[in-house]
């Protein structure tokens, strides 16, 4: 019972899609008068959002189940590099001691 009660994100995009291709539909093609229209105006937005939503928790969970490689002994990650403008700001004592550092760690 607790599955039927939390489905996963996949599973609410499709149906909130569903859902909003429905409302559009019933707008489209129905062309109910009034209040009803501004109801179902509402009640597309809403399923938009809802799908939105999940799309987005869906992407984010997809991205944290992408295991992390740790950098090989000897070779530096990508952004620790020091460039022309960091070298400018900093003074020549920090910069010295982040090269020693960086050293230290790649001999490791």
């Amino acid at each position: 019972m607790s599955r039927f009660l939390k489905p996963d994100a996949r599973t609410v995009a499709v149906v909130a899609g569903l859902a909003t291709g429905a409302v559009l539909v019933a707008l489209v093609f129905r062309h109910p008068a009034g209040i009803l229209t501004v109801g179902l105006a509402l009640l597309g937005v809403l399923f938009a959002t809802v799908t939105g939503t999940a799309l987005a928790a869906l992407r984010e969970r997809d991205h944290e189940e992408t295991p992390a490689v740790p950098p090989s002994p000897g070779h530096l990650e990508p952004g620790s590099f020091l460039d022309a403008d960091t070298l400018d700001a900093l003074d020549s004592a920090a910069v010295l001691s982040r090269l020693h550092r960086m050293r230290e760690v790649s001999d490791q």
